[in-house]
């Protein structure tokens, strides 16, 4: 690793496979001939982070908060530069994670928002493919409000066929007919007149390759994954 060159810190586990994708598209994008070109990723992938389901849609869990700051700052203290946090929904606890810690905190919300808005400057409506915690608590929409970008969601039964499949996917039991519903939801986006999608679960990131539409995709995760490189090395 060259002086020039960072460290990230992964605040991981949310879900583990959906960190683990993260390091290996991080892995596949960056510039290498050895294992020495490689960026250094300090990970700590804890699957024990409290459920941000059970806290934001159920009411019934304890906060995140606590453990994410707890990591967050052993993170830094393993010599990360700055940090990431692999999981949409857990960005609802974003500012309490980055005043913890004195090292920049990457936001994926806000770089998946001004992507897809550099990419479509006349974009004025985006689908959003995510967990029902994001509507229930605006996440993306401060981001996109500020663009001049209105976001379409699922109707109730083809959200509900997106949480099943993030359910499935967290427990690698994944269906072709989940997947079959998913890509419905995406064509009832479409319909809405959604000029692109958002794909804003990492859980859903781990099966990308399976989401069938005409439109743009812009993947949170594959996203941050660029932004990791591209600030570890300073492009």
């Amino acid at each position: 690793m060259s002086n020039q060159e960072k460290t990230v810190g992964i605040i991981g586990g949310m879900g583990p496979e959906a960190t683990v994708d993260l390091m290996q598209q991080v892995i596949a994008g960056t510039p290498a001939n050895d294992d020495v070109d490689h960026i250094r990723m300090l990970v700590d992938n804890n699957p024990k982070v409290p459920s941000r389901i059970k806290a934001i849609i159920e009411g019934t869990g304890e906060s995140p908060a606590p453990v994410m700051i707890q990591m967050a700052q052993g993170l830094e203290k393993q010599g990360a530069d700055f940090l990431v946090i692999p999981c949409n929904t857990a960005h609802h606890y974003y500012n309490d994670v980055a005043a913890s810690v004195s090292i920049p905190t990457l936001n994926i919300i806000e770089i998946t928002a001004k992507h897809s808005k550099q990419q479509q400057p006349d974009l004025t409506k985006v689908g959003l493919l995510a967990s029902s915690a994001l509507q229930k608590i605006n996440l993306y929409e401060p981001w996109f409000e500020q663009l001049g970008v209105e976001i379409a969601y699922p109707n109730v039964d083809d959200q509900q066929a997106v949480m099943e499949l993030i359910r499935a996917v967290k427990a690698n039991k994944q269906t072709s007919e989940q997947v079959a519903a998913y890509n419905r939801a995406a064509q009832q986006l479409a319909a809405q007149g959604a000029e692109c999608l958002i794909v804003a679960c990492t859980e859903l990131s781990v099966i990308g390759d399976q989401l069938q539409t005409e439109l743009p995709v812009y993947d949170a995760s594959t996203l941050l994954a660029q932004a990791i490189i591209d600030n570890a090395l300073n492009t």
